[in-house]
């Protein structure tokens, strides 16, 4: 078990986690295991309903944050104005990083300067890769934007949807993916662009980018995050206050 997920599972379970090993004694780790009688069972998302599972979101999310002594700060813009809505780019070096990094965030800076005076939600920019994972400690309701280099929409299986459906499970809002038309000038496949074996170089190209589309696509999330953020306000107007967080205590 990797030390990501060995972390989360003791932050959920309140404890280190054992794993059974199939060593039939000291030092015999790589040798076969027989076994007479075998009880094996899968459990997985697929058998649940979407509000269980994000319940089960809800509480790795917030044993997670409690492990690891998160809380909520205020947030402010540069001009020391409350902000509301927070977005969060992840960057990447090698494959699928960007050709461009500092015109791509400028792109994101420019419009998220324009959103101010509004409590935090969080969205996600990020080229597809396994840092999204993390996107489920986020708020619900919280967005993730994609990125796609050459190729991937093709060849490369219902793979790519991995954080569709993780934003699906845990509350999230998937707002949709870019897949960049072309590879980088120093990217080349030898065989027909659909042919799987392109999927080699497309697996590792990096990421142009469209300043129009990019900038356009950025303020329609931000907007909605804004209105849906401005819906939720005046609906809690009429309710009794709740206290704030969530609880780490109630059972799945």
């Amino acid at each position: 078990m990797g030390l990501w997920l060995r972390t989360l599972m003791e932050a959920t379970f309140d404890g280190p986690i054992y794993v059974e090993g199939f060593d039939n004694g000291p030092g015999d780790y790589n040798g076969p295991t027989c076994f007479e009688e075998a009880v094996v069972r899968m459990h997985n998302e697929g058998g649940m309903s979407r509000e269980r599972r994000m319940q089960v979101y809800d509480l790795m999310r917030c044993k997670a944050r409690d492990r690891c002594n998160v809380t909520r700060r205020e947030r402010k813009s540069d001009r020391g104005l409350p902000v509301d809505i927070g977005m969060t780019l992840f960057m990447r070096t090698g494959p699928r990083s960007f050709w461009n990094r500092s015109a791509v965030i400028e792109i994101f800076r420019r419009e998220c300067a324009r959103v101010e005076l509004m409590s935090v939600t969080d969205i996600l920019v990020s080229p597809h890769g396994g840092q999204s994972t993390n996107m489920f400690l986020k708020d619900r309701n919280s967005s993730v934007m994609e990125f796609f280099s050459k190729g991937w929409l093709k060849l490369a299986g219902v793979g790519q949807y991995v954080y569709h459906s993780i934003a699906s499970w845990s509350g999230m809002r998937h707002r949709g993916a870019w897949r960049d038309p072309r590879l980088g000038p120093d990217e080349h496949c030898l065989y027909p662009e659909d042919d799987a074996r392109c999927m080699s170089v497309y697996k590792n190209a990096k990421i142009g980018h469209n300043r129009t589309y990019f900038g356009e696509w950025a303020k329609a999330v931000l907007d909605g995050v804004k209105n849906w953020k401005m819906e939720l306000k005046a609906s809690k107007k009429s309710q009794p206050s709740r206290p704030q967080g969530c609880s780490c205590t109630h059972k799945l």
